[in-house]
């Protein structure tokens, strides 16, 4: 009875281990300030939702729902994988962004598992009919009280992988023909960085990471696609000369199944001047 008990705590404390790591949302809050933002945009939330995968977060998404609404975004940032390539379900994924075009204006990007499922069409205009602003290799004005900022984005590189991912990021830069108002720019390649920092971008939104998947407490991520074992990138805010990059560790799996001391996330940043 004795070893009974021990192994049904052990089955108990193994699906709570999982279930918290896979299914416990945490909003992460950070703070981005630079000389060149205009004043109107002084304290501007922005909720970032990065590699969803498909995964779901309570009835119709409503655990992931009642986070975003809590953190009263002035936008949010969709940075790509919204869907998974190994288990496509364009419908579960377009149940939270029902919700999210109802909380505030939204703003995507494709990842490279939109680009892999080959259904690029099918699932911008599912967005674009719901409200969504798609943003591939564009950018948009977003304006307030005067003053204005401008919301680029960019396509993933697997859209053509017969050049290499730098060559292509900064073709898609030139493409959005940006003017020299400050930018937020969604992209879903964080190891590019240098390139971001070249073309100086003000502030880069990026996903991709997972954060490592399997996260080492004291160490950090274990692996990410792009950037092989033991990554420098995989959470935080990360800042080269002018050049800011938020890099979320995203909310669902893909490859790999689990997250491990990797709670998943949404990331709210608010906008400062300096």
């Amino acid at each position: 009875m004795k070893k009974l008990t021990i192994l049904l705590a052990l089955v108990l404390f193994a699906w709570g281990f999982v279930w918290v790591n896979n299914k416990w949302v945490q909003t992460t809050e950070y703070t981005v300030a630079s000389e060149k933002l205009p004043e109107a945009f002084e304290g501007t939330k922005i909720v970032q939702i990065s590699d969803l995968h498909n995964a779901t977060f309570g009835k119709n998404q409503s655990s992931l729902i009642k986070k975003v609404k809590a953190a009263e975004p002035d936008a949010i940032f969709l940075t790509g994988d919204l869907v998974d390539s190994n288990r496509y379900d364009l419908g579960k994924s377009l149940t939270l962004v029902d919700a999210l075009v109802k909380i505030s204006d939204v703003y995507f990007v494709i990842g490279n598992h939109e680009v892999a499922i080959n259904e690029i069409d099918q699932i911008t205009e599912g967005l674009e009919t719901r409200g969504v602003t798609v943003l591939m290799n564009e950018a948009a004005v977003w304006e307030k009280d005067g003053e204005i900022i401008q919301v680029a984005g960019i396509n993933d590189p697997l859209l053509n992988v017969d050049i290499m991912e730098e060559d292509y990021i900064r073709q898609a830069i030139d493409e959005t023909e940006l003017t020299d108002a400050f930018t937020l720019m969604l992209s879903h390649r964080p190891e590019v960085f240098n390139v971001y920092v070249e073309e100086s971008i003000d502030v880069v939104f990026s996903g991709h990471a997972h954060g490592g998947q399997i996260r080492i407490p004291g160490i950090g991520g274990v692996l990410a696609p792009g950037q092989g074992w033991f990554p420098e990138m995989t959470t935080g805010v990360f800042k080269k000369e002018e050049t800011q990059l938020v890099l979320s560790r995203g909310l669902g799996n893909s490859g790999f199944p689990l997250r491990v001391f990797n709670l998943p996330e949404i990331v709210v940043v608010t906008l400062e001047k300096e």
